[in-house]
């Protein structure tokens, strides 16, 4: 008698993950503009559910800082002003030097696997030039730095920076290809890798100082 309330939950709870899946890969993507209107109607035919478990992986979506609620218009893709990109860039930055005055010298060398692990994703992805992908990589490189402070609380609050500030690089991700090559963001993190591999606070941070991570300004 109790298992199929259950089932009936898990089916709702997955088709809930896979609209959150669905909807911010196209978000991150740059394939749903900013300010984009998300009509309840066609993402249900489109995904193939029904309105509870959409309206609940866009609460999500909003919780993530990649989708807006317009009172009486419903939802839409979140849009940031210059004014909320620098100053998101701000908090990065501070973020970053707290966690590497924190972290370095480094007291275990397992802390390394994660970005060695971000920086051969980011290769294969930058081979492939599939530049979401090398967001991706980009972005669970800077959360593994941040990580070696071993601080929870900072590295959420930082993970939730930077899914924004990707959501802004999303809008300029077909100009950034034309000017641009996907090697050059590998090779400013390997950079970054060998700074933090020598343990040295004021190496790292002059590295950071000059990362280029304001390329999107």
């Amino acid at each position: 008698m109790a298992e199929a309330p259950a089932n009936g939950e898990l089916e709702s709870y997955s088709l809930v993950e896979l609209a959150v899946t669905r909807l911010r890969r196209e978000i991150l993507s740059g394939r749903s503009e900013p300010g984009e209107r998300l009509v309840e109607e066609q993402l249900t035919r489109r995904l193939g559910i029904s309105r509870a478990p959409l309206r609940e992986a866009l609460r999500l979506l909003g919780q993530q800082g990649l989708v807006e609620h317009v009172p009486r218009r419903g939802a839409r893709v979140a849009t940031l002003s210059d004014r909320d990109v620098t100053e998101l860039y701000a908090v990065r930055d501070m973020l970053e030097r707290h966690a590497v005055e924190q972290a370095l010298p480094l007291r275990s060398p397992a802390g390394l696997d994660r970005l060695r692990a971000a920086l051969a994703r980011m290769r294969v992805a930058a081979a492939a030039d599939d530049r979401l992908e090398v967001a991706n990589a980009h972005r669970s490189f800077h959360v593994g730095l941040v990580g070696l402070a071993d601080n929870g609380q900072l590295t959420a609050i930082y993970e939730s920076i930077l899914v924004k500030l990707q959501l802004y690089m999303a809008i300029n991700l077909r100009r950034e290809a034309e000017h641009t090559h996907a090697d050059d963001g590998v090779h400013r993190h390997e950079r970054l890798l060998e700074a933090v591999t020598s343990g040295d606070r004021d190496t790292v941070l002059a590295v950071l100082a000059g990362h280029g991570a304001r390329s999107y300004l």
